[in-house]
């Protein structure tokens, strides 16, 4: 277990392997815990050093500090000020869900610190979320949902059905650990994001992978990508849900390998592997 202390507290990540830097970022009401097995199968590669972060508010990281520290653009600051900390020049970054979207803004903001970025189940267009996480971005809903726990669960339970029970423990343990304020304010600033224009000022390669049917973020976010950048390479899963890399962890792996040992040039042939997707 590490940290490190930034003006908005202790942010904890977990590091394993030697080589290159990958960085790795989680979604709304998770944690680092969600790369886990990832984690360990890049780190045997050999090549890569693996940093998995919890945000503000999230896992073991800081759940006392300003509010605006649960939005996209703070977690993107989170995330460049642990590049700086650790003196990472230049990663790849990955991230899951709302993590895609932080990983997103950061190589808009930053270009010269990512060199590669995957996202994976997130949302490019908040309006594209599920309407319960909609409805949780409202203040008085999330304290009514926190005030009362059974009520959570019930919304919880209903969201997950038809995940895997590995997907439900691990929802229903890092929910316990969220704050009420990271819970509800950084997925009403995720719903109000919307990066269909800045797409096309894109200048590093990115990889989106969506599962066919996610009920959290629309995989339709797949089509937004390709049409809005020739640097994307577009990956569907047909077999998963929000959670592609414990639905189809094999098939995952080898995409992400992939992608990650591919040489990209300048402008990067989008490649869409899902035939009449969404």
């Amino acid at each position: 277990m590490s940290s490190i202390v930034t003006d908005h507290g202790i942010l904890h990540y977990e590091s394993i392997g030697r080589g290159r830097p990958v960085i790795l970022l989680h979604g709304w009401i998770n944690s680092w815990d969600v790369w886990r097995d990832c984690m360990i199968a890049l780190a045997n590669r050999g090549t890569y050093r693996v940093y998995a972060l919890d945000f503000w508010g999230f896992g073991d990281s800081a759940k006392q500090t300003t509010n605006t520290a649960f939005q996209v653009n703070s977690y993107v600051q989170m995330v460049y000020e642990f590049m700086e900390a650790l003196g990472i020049q230049s990663a790849p970054v990955f991230g899951h869900s709302m993590g895609g979207t932080v990983a997103m803004q950061l190589a808009l903001m930053y270009p010269e610190r990512i060199r590669k970025f995957a996202i994976v189940g997130s949302p490019i267009q908040g309006s594209s979320l599920n309407l319960f996480l909609k409805l949780a971005g409202q203040g008085w809903i999330a304290e009514l949902v926190w005030r009362y726990p059974i009520l959570r669960s019930t919304v919880m339970w209903l969201l997950l059905q038809g995940d895997s029970e590995r997907v439900r423990n691990m929802i229903f343990r890092d929910v316990k650990r969220a704050s009420v304020d990271s819970f509800f304010r950084s997925i009403n600033d995720l719903r109000q994001t919307d990066l269909r224009e800045q797409l096309k000022s894109l200048s590093v390669p990115v990889l989106g992978i969506y599962g066919v049917k996610d009920n959290i973020v629309s995989p339709r976010n797949a089509k937004i990508l390709t049409n809005g950048t020739k640097m994307a390479t577009i990956k569907m899963m047909y077999h998963s849900r929000h959670f592609p890399m414990t639905d189809e962890p094999q098939e995952f792996l080898q995409t992400i390998d992939n992608f990650l040992n591919e040489n990209h040039h300048e402008a990067h042939e989008v490649t869409n592997s899902a035939t009449g997707s969404p």
